[in-house]
């Protein structure tokens, strides 16, 4: 087993025994080195967004003192979530390594599917999220005035 993808599991493990979420394990390589390890806490942090990847970028950012992954690889338990996918590119990560597939998790009762036909049916359903647009003379400012920054980053 790779040696990556055995500490995804044996992290996805141990939550069978601490129940402080799902079964789901990642950790972020960099060179060769975990730079951060993380299991889906959900139950344990009263957080939806505490999954199993994001809690690994989150931990391999802190330990790295950036929020830039470039370089960095992903090995996680099971195919991400659609925020998980999102968080990954979000950090700059450009492999990831997975195990178990959307359906896989589908079948012990995690719902990752309507999600990603909300998303692929152009954000249309508003049985799952009403999306609706309000003030935008008052939030373009901000945006605006970001624009004009002369010290501002992008990431």
């Amino acid at each position: 087993m790779n040696e990556f993808m055995k500490v995804a599991k044996e992290l996805a493990d141990d939550n069978l025994v601490t129940n402080v979420g799902g079964p789901f394990g990642a950790c972020v390589v960099k060179d060769g080195q975990i730079i951060g390890r993380g299991s889906n806490h959900v139950l344990s942090n009263n957080d939806p967004t505490a999954h199993a990847e994001i809690m690994a970028i989150r931990d391999a950012c802190k330990n790295i003192g950036s929020y830039d992954l470039s370089g960095c690889e992903l090995y996680t338990s099971c195919y991400p979530c659609p925020m998980c996918l999102s968080a990954t590119i979000w950090s700059n990560v450009k492999t990831i390594y997975y195990g178990n597939t959307k359906e896989d998790a589908a079948n012990i009762g995690f719902r990752d599917d309507y999600i990603y036909d909300y998303i692929k049916n152009d954000l249309t359903d508003s049985s799952i999220l009403k999306l609706k647009r309000i003030d935008k003379e008052q939030t373009i400012k901000a945006f605006e005035e970001f624009k004009n920054k002369q010290d501002k980053v992008i990431y």
